[in-house]
């Protein structure tokens, strides 16, 4: 049988529950036994001693003094409960017993422990009874009985029993109905859960499954979902954004290209024309061919499809290598590079992904200083972290840029920079890179004061 979430709570905690009542009647029911027999025994013991200070004991002789007036009492008086009394000697001869037992006789065992107390009958009535030797210096001249009936406590046993056994079935169904009643009303949120997430499609991201009013593991619960729907809005919207950007860029070079060779198909044209057409026609392609790079770059960040890079390098060395690549740029632009190294250990970096960061970085640095400008390279070294700052002196970037500087395809003012080509993959690169092998990256700029890129790498790898 399968019972759905709020009945599977109910059972539990009713099932729970009856172990724990169960417990609870049982432990009831004994204690009141108990002591209903521990009141009987405590009174057949006071009988006992009672009646044992008028017996007399004379030679083999055991009987009781004054027993035509016990006799006239009990004639008198009116005894709600009874309690009957009989001598035996040491062999087991009935010697005496009280008025109220008539022709009939206490059952002598043998077998019995002195001071024990036992339930017997008595003319088929239910007794409880009592065996107490009695002694007389130091001698044992025979045993003292006394019972007392117990039907009435009997009752009152039974009496309790079948209440507890007729009321334990119907404590648990009423317990099983006010369970699953709220645990209905507990799992309401959980309702209004099932019903949001229905209603989100890839198309309808913005609705949030509403918080309940108590900051528990239902509050919790929903506030995870409602953060996992935002990640998967924003990462939807960088999927769109991403595709229209991607399509746009190389769109543009081949439209360019297009029109290019369409002129020169129109008319024959002189030599020089047609190879300098040709020339823009490889730049672009390489420009285009650069774009899909970097995207297919991108690609294998986002899948997780990262490189294995366990060849570490000395970040001085690689910063040397990509000022040399770049050393062509930089003659161009007449511009002064300062490289200062401020750490006495070797700093030793994964070569891959240091070399995207500070490829992409520096021909940032390059690209947007000002001709025969200054960019500074530093590498420092703070506790366990190796820093490493670039900063050039360019045009700079927007403080309201900063936050999407490391987005895909973003360029800060870009229709005031024509000249400068690029595509705005760079930066996004660049910190992918930093991410996958645990640097941190991070940037300062002031408009027309430059930019300050700080890598941060962990000293072990």
């Amino acid at each position: 049988m399968r019972l759905n979430f709020k009945n599977r709570i109910a059972l539990y905690y009713t099932v729970a529950t009856a172990i724990v009542t169960a417990l609870a009647f049982i432990t009831v029911f004994l204690s009141v036994k108990n002591t209903v027999f521990s009141n009987l025994d405590k009174e057949l013991s006071y009988q006992a001693q009672k009646h044992s200070k008028e017996i007399i004991i004379e030679n083999d002789s055991i009987h009781f003094m004054n027993k035509a007036e016990w006799a006239e009492r009990e004639h008198r008086e009116v005894q709600v409960n009874p309690v009957f009394i009989q001598l035996i000697n040491n062999d087991g001869q009935l010697m005496d017993k009280s008025p109220n037992l008539k022709e009939q006789h206490l059952t002598f065992l043998g077998s019995v422990e002195s001071n024990d107390h036992i339930s017997t009958f008595l003319i088929d009535r239910a007794i409880r009874q009592a065996q107490i030797p009695m002694e007389k210096n130091g001698r044992k001249y025979g045993y003292i009985l006394t019972a007392i009936s117990m039907e009435t406590s009997n009752m009152v046993i039974k009496n309790l029993q079948y209440t507890l056994l007729i009321s334990f079935p119907i404590v648990l169904f009423g317990l099983y109905l006010i369970s699953s009643y709220l645990a209905g009303r507990s799992i309401t949120p959980l309702q209004a859960i099932i019903n949001t997430t229905n209603t989100i499609t890839k198309n309808n991201l913005n609705e949030r499954v509403p918080l309940p009013p108590n900051k528990d593991e239902i509050f919790e619960l929903s506030s995870a979902i409602n953060e996992l729907l935002q990640r998967i809005e924003n990462a939807i919207q960088r999927e769109r954004q991403f595709t229209s950007d991607a399509s746009h860029e190389l769109r543009t070079p081949l439209a360019s290209l297009r029109g290019t060779l369409e002129v020169l198909i129109r008319k024959p044209r002189a030599q020089t024309e047609y190879e300098e057409k040709v020339q823009y026609g490889l730049s672009e392609i390489d420009r285009m061919s650069n774009s899909v790079e970097q995207l297919l770059l991108l690609a294998r960040f986002d899948a997780q499809n990262k490189v294995e890079d366990n060849h570490l390098i000395s970040l001085v060395s690689l910063v040397d290598e990509v000022l040399s690549r770049n050393d062509l740029t930089i003659t161009k632009k007449n511009l002064k590079i300062a490289f200062e190294t401020k750490t006495e250990a070797d700093t030793r970096v994964p070569q891959y992904y240091t070399t995207l960061i500070l490829e992409n970085i520096i021909i940032n640095a390059i690209k947007y200083s000002h001709d025969g400008g200054k960019i500074s390279v530093e590498i420092s070294e703070h506790e366990e972290r190796i820093l490493c700052r670039i900063h050039d002196q360019g045009i700079g970037i927007k403080k309201e840029d900063l936050s999407s500087l490391f987005n895909p395809f973003f360029r800060s003012d870009a229709l005031e920079h024509k000249k400068i080509t690029g595509v705005g993959l760079g930066l996004s690169i660049a910190k992918k890179a930093a991410d996958a092998i645990g640097a941190q990256l991070s940037v300062e700029s002031e408009i027309n004061k430059g930019a300050v890129f700080t890598i941060v790498f962990l000293r072990k790898f």
